[in-house]
Formats: C-alpha cells, sequence, structure tokens
C-alpha cells in the first residue's frame, strides 16, 4: 500500500488506498458533492492541481463513462487513474501552452481545484503561497466556466482568505 508523504497512513489514507483513490483528499470533494450535487454525467470538468488523481478519479467515476475531465499538475497522475475521457496535462497552470490546451478543450461545466504548494513549515510563505494558487483558479474559473457553472477551490486557512472569499462572492453566485 502506498504511504502518504506526512506520516503513516492514518484511517482516511487507508481508506482511500482500499477504494482505489491514490489519496485521502478525495473524502474533501466527496463531501462537497454530497452536500451541493454539482457533479453531473456529460460535463466537461477542469481539475486543477490534480496530482496524484484522487479528485480526477472520484470525478471520473461519477460521470460513468460520460463528459470529459481535463486535469492538469506540475507533477504526474497516479499511474492507476486512466481513463478515455480523460485528457491530463501535466505542466505549469500559469504556462501559456498550458492555458492555450484548457482553453481547447472547455468551456466547463465545473472547475475544481485542490492544489497546493510546496510547504516550507513557514506558515506565512506556505499561506501566500497558497493564495497565489487560489488566484490563479479563480481566474481559470472567470475565463473557462459555462454560463451556470460551478467553482470548488481548497484555500487554506491563516492567510488573505477573507479577501479571496469576497472576490469569489463578487464574481460569482453562490
Amino acid at each position: 500500500m502506498p504511504v502518504n508523504s506526512y506520516e503513516k497512513p492514518d484511517f482516511w489514507s487507508q481508506k482511500a488506498f482500499q477504494e482505489g483513490y491514490p489519496a485521502r483528499s478525495v473524502y474533501k470533494l466527496k463531501e462537497i458533492d454530497e452536500k451541493f450535487g454539482f457533479i453531473k454525467q456529460n460535463y466537461t470538468i477542469l481539475d486543477l492541481g490534480s496530482a496524484p488523481g484522487s479528485w480526477t478519479t472520484f470525478l471520473l467515476r461519477k460521470m460513468d463513462g460520460t463528459g470529459k475531465v481535463v486535469s492538469c499538475d506540475l507533477n504526474p497522475l497516479a499511474k492507476s487513474v486512466k481513463s478515455d475521457n480523460l485528457l491530463f496535462i501535466q505542466g505549469d497552470l500559469n504556462a501559456e501552452n498550458v492555458r492555450n490546451v484548457i482553453k481547447e478543450n472547455g468551456l466547463y461545466d465545473l472547475v475544481v481545484c485542490d492544489a497546493a504548494p510546496k510547504t516550507t513549515g513557514n506558515r506565512v510563505v506556505d499561506t501566500a503561497r497558497s493564495e497565489q494558487l487560489v488566484e490563479m483558479a479563480i481566474w481559470y474559473a472567470q475565463t473557462m466556466l459555462k454560463t451556470g457553472g460551478n467553482f470548488a477551490v481548497k484555500i487554506f486557512q491563516n492567510g488573505d482568505q477573507q479577501s479571496l472569499l469576497k472576490k469569489m462572492r463578487e464574481v460569482f453566485t453562490t
């Protein structure tokens, strides 16, 4: 069984691996979808910061062979993450060539982002880097979501999350 990079596998990591997900982060997305029901069959979905691929795997399973997931990360997806309905782009989301490929495959019904920066242990630095990733995800959602589409993004606490939330409320309806 794979080991998460933080410590020995906890209950959620073990459960994820047993269910065929590369990481326990899948349960965050599952909980959000159970509450809001925003993942539908035949959707075109953009998954930002997708490695190792738990969210991508959940999205593909939820759509049950319909629709398409465009997944992007600097790091590769786990080898188990495969589908004819998946386009994986390994690259920097800020790079023009990556943006162009993502744009060519949109507009999107749903944009999700579970991106996290490489942490340094310095809360100020880590939070600032996370906020930059959220700003980038907001840009993708603003420019590539269909009208009426949905957006979900992870935000690190203890930073400027209130201004990010305010910006999202100005741009998106809840």
